[in-house]
């Protein structure tokens, strides 16, 4: 892979904002270099815009090189700024399964990028070759996510493996689930791939949705390439600190996904039971998605009782579908109770 041809030539030649914080490096008692207000001594001074200290933790949890690490506000952030990087707007493209997490059209189309479908099988799974028949010299990323929103299953590894093999552009794997699946992480894989990306978050299995912070890994070039057009402090002090300091909660987040596993468990042995119940597809994920006679009226009926789920009747091959969220056990109880009455 030739990294240079792949990535806009606006962005590999460009000079990358150079922030006081990037220009200084090691201790120092006296900062008047970044026309912070001294007098506030809490919050004044500006974060380490490539936020190392916290890097280096994840790194430890994650068994990969800190340079391996790019940190953004939630996996969108990178969602957005690799295609910003690599695709030319009205001149490349962008394809993707259908049905999967609709942020990555959004991006493609606001950065107005071609972001073409490919549906998955009746299986919810990919069909590598089909896939990689959308393709043309003019399609710079392929986007997967595995475990898939909303259908929850993992995609096949060895699908995924052959377009790796195959496609001379980048491929992002987002992994936002892949704490709740019985397979594990491309991390393993990574230098075995150069044009492989891999997204995680912390809003799921750690439980952090409200703080925004989303994971990259890639080599250490294309890393490089996010540096070089983020926004100069994307993430604040506070949520270096905070995930940080949550990082050293390695075992409560091991019984959160035990948790969840089993209220997954119940959910998939009570919802059957239901009369108007079709089908519960196999997941991989902390949701499961589920047939039903009429998914909108179904929809409308919990909400009026308080219970949102998520209706997805109107996605690709999910006609009929709700996605449920699990919830804590009282939440998983109430919704089985609420469904009984309908």
């Amino acid at each position: 892979m030739n990294l240079q041809q792949l990535v806009r030539k606006n962005v590999w030649n460009m000079k990358p904002y150079s922030s006081a914080r990037d220009e200084f490096k090691g201790d120092a008692s006296v900062f008047l270099d970044a026309n912070e207000n001294p007098l506030n001594d809490k919050y004044n001074r500006y974060p380490d815009p490539l936020q190392w200290c916290l890097k280096q933790k994840i790194a430890k949890v994650k068994n990969i090189a800190p340079e391996n690490i790019f940190l953004g506000n939630g996996s969108d952030e990178p969602i957005d700024l690799v295609i910003r990087i690599f695709c030319e707007p009205r001149i490349d493209n962008i394809v993707a399964v259908d049905p999967t997490y609709g942020m990555y059209q959004v991006c493609a189309e606001v950065n107005d990028v071609e972001y073409r479908k490919v549906l998955l099988n009746e299986n919810f799974d990919l069909d590598a070759q089909k896939l990689l028949e959308k393709t043309d010299c003019n399609t710079k990323l392929i986007f997967l996510c595995s475990p898939n929103n909303p259908t929850g299953n993992l995609l096949s590894r060895e699908e995924i493996k052959k377009v790796l093999d195959s496609f001379e552009g980048i491929v992002v794997v987002d992994e936002a689930y892949i704490d709740f699946a019985s397979e594990a992480t491309w991390l393993n894989d990574l230098d075995k791939y150069p044009n492989l990306i891999i997204l995680q978050t912390f809003s799921k299995a750690w439980g952090l949705a409200a703080v925004r912070l989303g994971m990259a890994f890639a080599s250490a070039e294309i890393i490089k390439l996010f540096n070089k057009v983020k926004y100069p402090y994307n993430v604040n002090i506070l949520t270096q600190n905070f995930v940080g300091d949550e990082l050293d909660k390695l075992e409560l987040r091991k019984q959160w996904i035990a948790t969840l596993l089993e209220g997954r468990n119940y959910l998939i042995n009570e919802l059957p039971k239901l009369p108007f119940v079709e089908k519960i597809y196999p997941t991989d994920a902390n949701f499961i998605l589920v047939k039903v006679e009429d998914a909108n009226s179904l929809y409308k009926q919990l909400a009026d009782k308080g219970v949102i789920v998520r209706n997805r009747n109107s996605v690709s091959l999910c006609a009929g579908c709700l996605r449920i969220t699990v919830g804590t056990d009282k939440e998983n109880e109430m919704l089985i109770k609420t469904l009984r009455t309908l």
